[in-house]
């Protein structure tokens, strides 16, 4: 199992903009959470073994941060093709099982992959109430096997940071993961 680190993407960046169906087919945009106290993008999949490793950990603690207000969406952008265990098809399935509460976006062009500078799954980035990112990385140290815990400690002190309106650690540590699986020829300039 290959490991790939986030981008650690410079804090007080702007959150990009998007707009990508969700399983209904309805188009979330990023300004439909623009009066949220904290933005969670996610950036996961269905098959990687280090977003089944945390996933309904991280459910569960989506579900604490959506009661105290914060937006949470995850995309998926893999490529479907090569990976069919990622269709919208098999997303919606996920999303029933694991009890998801957040919308579960599907990126088919990657461009929102890109414009975050997504490069694993899982990959977090947070955004404050004025849609400037305050934490990119993981989501605690667990990863499949090396028996850390999988608690969500980091990911969880930069919310509540966020929602108190201090600032974040500044020592934040990237995400590690399988690489996004982007469609052959469409590898963006920070991949590899």
């Amino acid at each position: 199992m290959s490991r790939t680190p986030s981008t650690m993407v410079s804090l007080g960046t702007p959150a990009p903009d998007f707009a990508l169906p969700d399983l209904d087919g309805k188009i979330v945009h990023r300004a439909d959470f623009a009066d949220a106290p904290a933005l969670l993008v996610m950036f996961i999949c269905n098959h990687c073994p280090y977003v089944v490793h945390v996933r309904d950990v991280l459910t569960s603690l989506v579900r604490d941060y959506q009661a105290r207000g914060v937006a949470v969406v995850a995309i998926q952008p893999n490529d479907v093709v090569r990976y069919p265990d990622d269709r919208p098809e098999r997303m919606r399935a996920v999303a029933a099982e694991h009890g998801f509460t957040f919308p579960y976006l599907y990126d088919e062009t990657q461009e929102v992959a890109k414009a975050y500078r997504a490069a694993c799954t899982p990959d977090f980035f947070l955004y404050d109430g004025d849609g400037r990112l305050a934490y990119r990385g993981q989501m605690d140290r667990a990863r499949p096997g090396n028996g850390e815990p999988n608690d969500g400690a980091d990911l969880t002190r930069a919310v509540n940071a966020v929602l108190a309106g201090e600032p974040t650690a500044e020592e934040q540590w990237p995400s590690m993961g399988c690489n996004i699986k982007w469609k052959p020829g469409e590898e963006p300039d920070y991949f590899g």
